[in-house]
């Protein structure tokens, strides 16, 4: 399929990368040098005026810092051999810990005040008050200015140099697959669309692929997933005093341990409804033992083919059905050059979406190769961008949603790209192949992901503990021969798959909010259902409310309670229910 890919345009955040590093650097000084000034002015008793003041000031050192940080991450993501780019983002790293690290006493010191005169002050910083309201939260866990200072350096040369050595790692692997006799050299992203192919054998080739080569760097990779985890454990452990590795999440979300709790019981106990839906799976496709290999194999045995313009056209049609003013959001996202598309030598693995600044169109990347999963992508990554510009009435400080609703929207705009594909089928066939990949993106994106999280609650108490990089993948294994129960046979090789898991690197924990957003959006999508328009004002005002209040908070007006095990169960009722359209659809 020849077709021209879109690359982005990075020029509405800078265009002379060196020159405009140099003149904001310079603002961002005076600007620092400024706040910095005020500091023996900061007392409980000042005025709210000359408060909200100087959170105006930081506001906009914010705004500042964050334009070079993105476009720094953007460049660097878009080649990540460039190596003008990687020093750019260093240069950039180093730079913004260096003003940031001045800039710590005012948090501190916001921490230090009194309720009834932070309750005074704040009365005048509406603005700012749900970021307010989380340093407060977080003072428990915060060290003194000098300790918060040498954190951030040594985490600019620590943590975050090794999350960059294991993506420069990682986006520098390459995957022989042999096709047709003929052995072919592909990227991760190549790579993983023949994990969908109609032959078993093409399949079971890919997978062994993906692990053969993360299986041979398992020292490298796993010596880098060891040092994170400590290094996760001696920060927020030892030195912030959190009860455990994922209570820094929690409370970094604003989310009861009880929520979570709930959530990931939920999902484990309802594992069956999955083992059952691969065997349903299974028959239907005449697989008489299913196995790992065969998890994403595809119904009637051909792939479909989306040209990307069409691909465009089927996810702007589903927001437009549901709503014009997310599809104009969306359309503006590819009519301003803001998406990346194409696949490239040394781009950034998988896709995400960048939401800059509330008054900055998003930046979205994804590596399109025409699969049915790349339309869906779409559609979940432009679903992060509405997101973020629904929220575009908030401070820079406050317009991020916090993870766990951080994924509602990108989930939301899948289900309605699934189901206006459902409604203009009407081949039998076909719709059972939309169904079957409905519950095969359920299972990614809720057990999958709360089984990485019930790893990773084990994991960083073995590492603490000494656990060996084997003894780590035996443990990865055993869960997900749980997960998939006796029907469906998990090989040996499945146990360097954790290594192929850059969240689990980078952001312990963040893999629950995967689950949390699907099982939410199920609810939410079930009423929309049965609602109907009247349900679309409710939905778009919890978009709008962005990172605003709590999760808790901004769920309250649409009567969700997290902390219910009922409510994820709800949840799970969805996906019985289609589960059982396909049986009863089957012959």
């Amino acid at each position: 399929m020849s077709q021209t890919l879109p690359s982005w345009n990075l020029q509405g955040l800078l265009r002379h990368p060196a020159k405009d590093f140099k003149r904001l650097t310079k603002d961002l000084e005076s600007r620092v040098s400024a706040v910095e000034a005020k500091r023996p002015k900061l007392t409980p008793g000042m005025s709210a005026d000359r408060f909200k003041e100087i959170w105006d000031q930081y506001e906009t050192i914010t705004e500042l810092m964050t334009t070079l940080r993105a476009f720094a991450f953007l460049w660097f993501s878009e080649n990540t051999k460039n190596q003008e780019a990687r020093a750019f983002d260093t240069q950039v790293r180093n730079q913004l810990t260096d003003f940031s690290n001045r800039l710590v006493f005012l948090d501190l010191w916001w921490q230090s005040v009194d309720l009834t005169n932070a309750a005074r002050l704040s009365s005048k910083a509406e603005r700012y008050r749900y970021h307010l309201d989380t340093l407060t939260r977080l003072k428990p866990h915060t060290l003194t200015e000098s300790e918060e200072r040498i954190l951030s350096i040594k985490n600019t040369t620590g943590r975050q140099a090794i999350e960059t050595l294991y993506g420069v790692t990682t986006n520098s692997f390459t995957f022989q697959l042999k096709l047709k006799g003929r052995t072919t050299r592909l990227t991760r992203e190549q790579l993983m669309g023949y994990v969908r192919h109609p032959l078993a054998s093409v399949r079971q080739g890919a997978y062994r692929a993906l692990f053969k080569v993360y299986g041979e760097q398992r020292d490298v990779l796993g010596e880098m997933y060891k040092s994170l985890v400590q290094d996760w454990g001696n920060e927020g452990l030892t030195l912030r005093h959190y009860s455990s590795p994922i209570a820094v999440r929690n409370i970094t979300n604003d989310v009861p341990e009880q929520a979570v709790d709930a959530l990931l019981t939920t999902c484990r106990k309802h594992a069956g409804i999955f083992q059952h839906y691969f065997q349903l799976k299974g028959r239907l496709l005449k697989i008489k033992k299913f196995q790992r290999y065969d998890l994403y194999a595809p119904y009637a045995g051909k792939k479909a083919k989306y040209s990307f313009s069409r691909a465009k056209s089927l996810v702007l049609e589903a927001y437009q059905a549901f709503s014009p003013q997310l599809a104009q959001l969306a359309k503006q996202v590819l009519d301003e050059g803001h998406l990346d598309a194409a696949v490239r030598p040394g781009k950034m693995g998988g896709a995400f979406c960048y939401s800059v600044l509330p008054t900055h169109t998003p930046y979205v990347l994804v590596n399109y190769t025409g699969e049915s999963r790349d339309v869906s992508t779409l559609a979940h990554e432009l679903g992060h961008a509405v997101h973020g510009m629904m929220a575009a009435k908030h401070s820079v400080l406050t317009f991020h949603s916090a993870l766990p609703l951080a994924e509602t929207a990108s989930i939301f705009g899948e289900h309605l790209l699934a189901d206006s594909l459902l409604q203009q089928e009407k081949n039998p066939k076909i719709k059972a192949g939309l169904l079957l990949n409905q519950l095969d993106d359920a299972y990614a994106t809720i057990l999958r992901q709360a089984y990485f999280v019930q790893f990773e609650k084990q994991a960083h108490q073995m590492v603490q503990q000494g656990a060996t990089i084997d003894e780590l993948a035996h443990t990865y294994l055993t869960l997900l021969r749980e997960q998939f129960g006796r029907h469906l046979h998990v090989e040996d090789e499945f146990k360097w798959e954790w290594l192929a898991i850059p969240h689990i690197f980078a952001s312990p924990f963040y893999c629950y909010a995967y689950s949390f957003g699907n099982l939410l959006v199920l609810a939410l999508f079930q009423r929309y259902q049965s609602e109907g328009p009247s349900f679309v004002p409710h939905y778009l005002q919890l978009l709008a409310g962005g990172g605003s209040a709590s999760p808790q908070d901004l769920l309250a007006p649409l009567k969700v309670d997290i902390n219910s095990m009922a409510f994820w169960q709800a949840g799970f009722k969805r996906i019985h229910t289609l589960v059982n359209e396909l049986e009863q659809s089957m012959p």
